[in-house]
């Protein structure tokens, strides 16, 4: 049986916040994670935090946090790894902490996907795979969401099986995420009914505007 724990993603920087730390800022009188986790909770019970700032801010939530193990905020991948090495689980699902409408779906879509054996991948050929082809493959060991316009990586379910594969990405100087999914093969699983799930808040006028 696969056994799964999930992450929340809010170790950035949050450039575009003016270095607010996103995952605490307030939206409907609640902290954007609070949104995200009360999203995951009816779906996994086992979710931790990964964040490199306020610490004591995000233990408030009662949920175990952990800092990016590599130095210098290297982007989404640093968490997903650090939480790929402290997971005890077969796969791990992860999410961005500033999207307080994700699919209530999310894991039992994403798990869906990533439990059919003996699937065609239409691969993407920018990493050097046969151009338009199609490739049988036995295990998928990722999966992230779409929809009708856009990917979102960031809402992924992977494989502890990457685990060395995504450390050698990171140590070749590579923070690409979707490149990465790319060369793994993961399986886009479509949200295209759930569109608006996906919006994210990166700047204070997203937030005045919601």
């Amino acid at each position: 049986m696969m056994t799964i724990s999930a992450v929340i993603l809010a170790g950035g920087l949050a450039r575009r916040m003016n270095g607010a730390d996103k995952g605490l800022q307030k939206f409907h009188g609640k902290p954007l994670i609070q949104h995200v986790i009360e999203r995951l909770q009816p779906q996994i019970s086992d979710i931790s935090i990964n964040a490199n700032r306020n610490l004591a801010d995000y233990e408030k939530f009662g949920l175990p946090v952990f800092c990016d193990e590599l130095a210098d905020y290297q982007g989404p991948l640093s968490g997903m790894l650090t939480g790929l090495k402290r997971a005890g689980t077969d796969y791990v699902l992860f999410v961005p902490c500033d999207c307080p409408f994700l699919p209530l779906n999310l894991l039992e879509k994403l798990k869906s996907a990533v439990k059919k054996n003996d699937v065609f991948l239409n691969l993407d050929c920018e990493d050097g795979c046969e151009s338009t082809s199609n490739r049988r493959q036995s295990d998928v060991l990722a999966a992230y969401a779409c929809d009708s316009e856009q990917k979102h990586p960031t809402f992924c379910l992977i494989s502890r099986q990457l685990l060395t594969a995504l450390s050698e990405y990171l140590a070749a100087g590579e923070r690409r995420m979707l490149h990465f999914l790319n060369r793994q093969h993961a399986v886009a699983v479509d949200f295209s009914e759930q569109k608006p799930a996906f919006r994210n808040f990166n700047s204070p006028e997203d937030l005045q505007s919601a």
